[in-house]
């Protein structure tokens, strides 16, 4: 007598905005995750996973399981009125690749997403379009939490299904609404098919806004200024075994003054509490769906990745002249930014940050749970991998072949007993010039294209402090060809 064919697991892939490598309580932060700690503390928590470096590139990578070029996302979204040129630069994901959503639907799953899409403004590239049987939230990037404002320098949408809908004038918050619709989905699912739910925060991407019963938890827990706190972080990341020695710690960036120097009318300590509130506001949002899971009892055989669409985000939002001077940090009428002090404590122990190529920019916190289906690892996953990997690891988990879909990726499940120096599958990144290969222990990298390249080794410098390019001219020509023919090949 033959056992019965287990059943195909549920997969959950839920992406935030702008979030560091370091702002989870697991990966050594000070902000209130509990939901996601649990998760990592009973799946697997990667040390060494990558992103595309920003929302558009990693949003098409996740989504098509191909380099962001290749996809059509090599920079960011085209207008909505705008006629691209087709090719890697056009701005909305490739007709002609499926998304993961149209390859798990041919596999029988229902498939929902809440949140932002990011990947395509005209209504022929929105998601019912792109594989998904039901979708709520932001088509276009960042927005207010609390309404659509019509003053931004672009249109904003929201789209139930396939219409154009508004929020309500009052009682409405992003996050939670996204929080909402998933639950929603999923209780009406019908239990004898899986599904593929993709929930895509926009926290905590700026605007800054936060319900303000939790930013006042979070009151007088930033006064210690950013760099105090980086240090706390890095000594949290070590006793927690995500970090050792190796891990040196960056100087702030030359034009971050320090903690006594900075201008109180900025409203600097406001600023990182409110980003703390949005955080914690959106674990208390996966901890719904995670109690829903457990509830109708599906947790065991559902696969949760959780993960950021790129490092910290060190942007300046103050031009777009958008804040109202009499509102508040976090509440409605607000719309302002963390900016780069607070960024370089949302990444530690990395340098830069969002849009860039160095370990702040590309590097993500990786949480895997799937109890009925992936072994329990108490340590650090060491081996490397990338967004890239994704989609053929849900298809792969979901029964499918993804072996014969061509891919530059490759299941992250088969390489977790792996150490990352000694791999030998080279890695990617380009973004409006900034560029990167990494190849086992060693990473290049440059800040331009018409800027020099810097050779790392991760293996003993994994925060990227002593460019070793002068001591190892070959590796650094062989490393730069591998770039060279990749660029060709997705069309740099």
């Amino acid at each position: 007598m033959s056992l019965p064919e287990p059943a195909p697991p549920n997969l959950v892939v839920i992406l935030a905005d702008d979030l560091g490598y370091s702002d989870l309580g697991c990966y050594g932060g000070e902000i209130a995750t509990p939901t996601l700690d649990r998760l990592a503390a009973s799946g697997l928590k990667f040390r060494h996973f990558y992103n595309a470096a920003r929302c558009c590139p990693t949003r098409a990578s996740l989504l098509t399981g191909q380099y962001p070029h290749t996809a059509g996302m090599g920079k960011m979204v085209s207008d909505r009125d705008s006629e691209p040129s087709p090719g890697p630069y056009q701005g909305y994901l490739t007709d002609s690749i499926p998304t993961l959503a149209e390859v798990l639907r041919v596999q029988g799953y229902r498939t929902y997403m809440s949140g932002k899409w990011h990947v395509g403004e005209r209504p022929e590239h929105w998601p019912l379009r792109r594989g998904f049987d039901r979708y709520f939230g932001l088509i276009s990037g960042a927005s207010s939490y609390y309404t659509i404002r019509r003053d931004q320098d672009r249109l904003r949408q929201m789209v139930l299904d396939s219409l154009p809908w508004v929020p309500p004038a009052r009682g409405w918050y992003a996050t939670d609404a996204y929080t909402d619709f998933a639950l929603e989905v999923l209780a009406d699912h019908d239990p004898d098919r899986p599904f593929f739910l993709y929930l895509s925060y926009t926290a905590p991407h700026w605007p800054l806004h936060a319900p303000e019963e939790i930013v006042e938890q979070y009151a007088g827990r930033y006064a210690a200024g950013w760099d105090s706190l980086r240090h706390e972080r890095h000594a949290r990341q070590q006793q927690l075994g995500l970090t050792d020695d190796r891990y040196v710690l960056p100087p702030l960036d030359d034009d971050v003054s320090d903690w006594s120097a900075a201008d109180p009318a900025l409203q600097w300590e406001r600023r990182m509490e409110v980003y703390a509130a949005m955080v914690q506001r959106m674990d208390e949002g996966i901890g719904r769906l995670v109690r829903q899971l457990e509830a109708t009892g599906q947790l065991d055989n559902t696969l949760i990745l959780f993960l950021s669409d790129n490092g910290g985000s060190a942007e300046d939002i103050s031009g777009r002249n958008l804040h109202r001077d009499t509102a508040a940090i976090g509440q409605p009428g607000s719309y302002v930014a963390y900016r780069k002090p607070w960024s370089q404590l949302s990444n530690v122990p990395f340098r830069k940050f969002k849009q860039w190529t160095d370990e702040g920019g590309i590097a993500t916190p990786l949480i895997a749970h799937w109890p009925a289906g992936l072994p329990r690892h108490s340590d650090w996953i060491d081996a490397y991998a990338h967004v890239i990997d994704l989609l053929p690891t849900c298809v792969t988990a979901a029964g499918g072949d993804a072996g014969a879909m061509n891919l530059p990726g490759g299941d992250i499940f088969a390489v977790i007993d792996q150490q990352s120096h000694q791999q030998e599958r080279p890695l990617f990144w380009e973004h409006y010039g900034r560029a990167a290969v990494r190849l086992g222990r060693y990473k290049l990298s440059r800040e331009a294209a018409d800027a020099p390249w810097r050779l790392f080794d991760l293996h003993t410098d994994p925060t990227e402090l002593r460019d070793i390019a002068p001591d190892q001219p070959q590796r650094v020509e062989e490393m730069a060809t591998l770039y060279a023919a990749w660029a060709v090949e997705v069309g740099v």
